[in-house]
Formats: structure tokens, sequence, C-alpha cells
């Protein structure tokens, strides 16, 4: 898949972040990951991300990111295309991108560089080294200290071919709108904040109508339903599963910081395909959470 076939793929349906699966012993475990990615692939997601954000990337050595990569690439082979994420210092950024490209990867998400600040100049030349460095297509994840404007993401767009798509997890308009404007055709845009659908229909109006979705891992086929409703401007069908889903979700999700992926962790164990626990900086809901989560989940019918 070369890049602009990559961007053609990601300019149209849902996207999403398989979890990774650990142990009772918080270790990777494969056999739990082939049987996520077996039961997701058939409700129809356009790309899936391994190793993403979802997928605890933050949280892996360097052998288990290579596990995790070639697991999802050789199970998803023909069925979906996969993206890894890739972070990290610009060097192990490049380490990252080139093992995923190695693997078969088709494509990958270049997540935030990592604690230190830098100037918007640095941040630039992080991402132009890092797409220099494979020939498969790049999404810039402008996130936390990755705050690239419109005018820097344009110089990169032309030093760079395969940098293909732009996802947003600021929530900054104004950026957005500029950004939008500013490139027009030239990247595939992705909303990427923390449960993208509570933002879905605002940032359709924006011209960027496609998001990746974390609850498409435990209850795939609202998560697809609510798309198609986006999609379709059906108005109802969208207010009625943020008022009767994502509102409350969200009253649990917000209770501590890190719970955006606890939370689905914890909704996929309630929904039969255990992912095990997170691993620390993350902690775990608390039981009384868990179980609000589980009538909320309930609600929401078979899967």
């Amino acid at each position: 898949m070369t890049p602009q076939e990559l961007k053609s793929v990601l300019s149209s349906g849902l996207l999403s972040f398989p979890l990774t699966d650990f142990d009772a012993q918080g270790e990777f475990n494969p056999e739990g990951y082939v049987r996520r990615l077996e039961w997701l692939a058939p409700y129809g997601a356009t790309a899936l991300f391994a190793a993403g954000g979802t997928g605890e990337f933050f949280s892996l050595a360097a052998d288990e990111y290579s596990s995790v990569i070639k697991t999802a690439v050789d199970t998803c082979a023909g069925s979906v295309p996969i993206l890894a994420g890739v972070g990290g210092s610009t060097r192990q950024a490049i380490q990252y991108a080139q093992e995923a490209e190695r693997l078969g990867a088709k494509g990958l998400l270049l997540l935030p560089h990592y604690l230190t600040e830098a100037s918007q100049e640095g941040v630039a030349a992080h991402v132009e080294q890092v797409c220099k460095s494979v020939k498969i297509g790049v999404v810039v994840y402008n996130r936390n200290v990755c705050r690239l404007n419109a005018s820097l993401l344009e110089q990169l767009a032309e030093r760079c071919p395969n940098l293909i798509g732009y996802k947003d997890g600021l929530g900054d308009i104004e950026l957005m709108v500029s950004i939008r404007r500013r490139l027009g055709d030239r990247f595939s845009y992705l909303g990427g904040l923390p449960t993208a659908e509570v933002y879905a229909a605002a940032y359709k109006a924006l011209g960027v109508p496609v998001y990746s979705s974390a609850v498409f891992n435990f209850i795939p086929k609202t998560a697809m339903d609510f798309y198609h409703a986006i999609a379709k401007d059906d108005h109802a069908t969208v207010g009625k599963i943020i008022d009767d889903f994502f509102l409350p979700y969200l009253d649990i999700r917000n209770r501590k910081a890190g719970y955006a992926v606890s939370i689905v962790k914890a909704g996929a164990k309630i929904s039969g395909y255990d992912a095990g626990p997170v691993r620390a900086p993350l902690t775990d809901l608390l039981p009384d959470e868990y179980e609000k989560l589980a009538a909320l989940i309930k609600a929401q019918g078979a899967q």
C-alpha cells in the first residue's frame, strides 16, 4: 500500500485502536490479542492502529512492541490495514518506525515526542526525520507537546511526501480550521480527542468527518451505528446514543487521569474480551465504577 493509497483509506470510515492484551502478570498476551483482532475485524473499521495510545504504546518495551505489531499485521493481513504507533525521542521513534515498516505495517501514527518542551521548529524537525526514515505513510498526532501550526505543517507536507495524515487531539478549533483551510486535500484529517464521538458532529462540520473510536473495543456495533448516524446527519440517533451512553460514560472516565485507557480495558472485560490490567502508571477502575460501566454496556444490548 502506497502512502497515497493509505491516505485514501483513512479519508472515510471508522478507525480504532485495539487494546494491547496483558495477562494477569502484566505480560503481553498474544493469544488474547489475536482473539480481540479477529472479533473486531468483521465490524468494518477502515483501519486499526496497533500499539497506539489506547494500546498503551507508552508502557511497551521494544521487544514487546515488535511482538504486538507482528501479531496485528499477521492476524489482519487481507482484512484491515494496520498502522503502528511510534513515539518517544526522535531516534527511538525512528527505530520503532523502521521496525514497524519491516514487520509489514501499512503506515504509522506518530505520537507526541517525550516529556521535554520544544519549539515548533524542533517538533517539525522531529516529524521530518521520522518521515524520511521510512517509505510508508505517516499520520502526525497534534496533541500535548506536539502543537504544529498550519505553516509548519505545510512546509512538512512539501518536504515529506509520505506525511499523508493529520490527527487532532488538541481541540483547538481555530487551529483546526486554519490547518484544514490551508492544507486542503493534502492530508487525510482525523479527529483524535479522547472519546471522539462526543466531538464527531462538530468536527464533521469543520471538514473532519473521520475519527478514531476507543469504545469500538467493547461495543463495536454501537460504535459503528453511531458513526453511520454521524455520516448520515441522523441527529436523533446521535443525540440518543450520546444521552444514553456517552455522557454517563464520560462521568466515569473523567474521575481520574488515565481513565481514558482504563475504562476501555474495563469495557473489554465486561464484554467478554478481557485484555488484562493496565500497566503503571495507569490504574484500573474501582469496583463501583466497573459496575456502573457494566450497566451502561448491558443497556446497549448484544454486540
